[in-house]
């Protein structure tokens, strides 16, 4: 039975409530910084580096010992390496937004008129005008973190909440080695089919993280998914096509 015009025009549930009470706890709460992309940088990076050596060790016919030997070197070396540089990247950028907010804090007490000129441009440039601009620049210029939080965003382009350096190594640290060790598993167990199985399981890692980006992209699961699983398989393919040069 075909749908009535009213149920298609039927509208989504919301993400969240717009009651006073809901929006004045959610604009209350503490602001994190998200550590989505260092989850998926290191978990699609730890089952392509370690699919990768499989592939190529398997492509130049060598022995599982080496597999096994290679890889787990490969997941904890790797995993290592890529948490301290996002740790040391990550912390950069926390040590670039406090230096940020030191230079505007210094600026507003020994150039306040300039400063305030700077604010009442920004809002000038988001439609504001008249004397709801005079007041939107006193009121915000009253409230000096306020000030200097829409200078970082609006000025610089910098979020004013900082990174957290190690909560973002630890992300990439984990997923890496959860799913940097997904290759290896069937030859850690010994199974006769160990490179099919290998191949398998991990594009079956490769789809969920694409169809778990979908949960913050607007583009569907499955296309998401696909786009992951299709930058794992080339990684593999062209690691396998390399061992397979040196094969005896």
């Amino acid at each position: 039975m075909p749908k009535t015009e009213s149920a298609k025009r039927q509208p989504k549930q919301l993400e969240h409530g717009h009651s006073p009470d809901e929006i004045a706890a959610r604009l209350a709460s503490v602001k994190s910084p998200s550590h989505l992309r260092d989850v998926i940088y290191g978990g699609v990076d730890g089952a392509v580096t370690t699919l990768a050596i499989v592939a190529g060790v398997q492509g130049a016919g060598l022995s599982t010992n080496v597999i096994i030997a290679l890889g787990i070197a490969n997941v904890l070396a790797d995993g290592f390496s890529m948490a301290a540089g996002n740790f040391t990247g990550t912390q950069a950028e926390a040590e670039d937004v406090e230096r940020l907010r030191a230079i505007e804090q210094r600026h507003i007490a020994e150039a306040p008129d300039g400063e305030r000129e700077e604010l009442r441009q920004i809002l000038e440039a988001k439609g504001l005008s008249g004397e709801n601009l005079q007041l939107a620049t006193s009121a915000i210029a009253s409230r000096r973190r306020a000030w200097i939080d829409l200078m970082l965003v609006d000025e610089y382009g910098v979020s004013p909440t900082p990174p957290a350096p190690l909560k973002a190594a630890l992300a990439t640290f984990g997923a890496f080695i959860l799913a940097g060790f997904v290759p290896l598993l069937p030859f850690l167990v010994g199974l006769t089919n160990a490179f099919q199985v290998s191949i398998v399981a991990t594009f079956a890692v490769f789809f969920a993280i694409g169809a778990l980006r979908s949960r913050w992209s607007v583009r569907p699961w499955w296309r998401t998914a696909i786009e992951t699983l299709l930058i794992g398989g080339c990684a593999a393919l062209i690691a396998f096509g390399v061992g397979r040069l040196f094969h005896a």
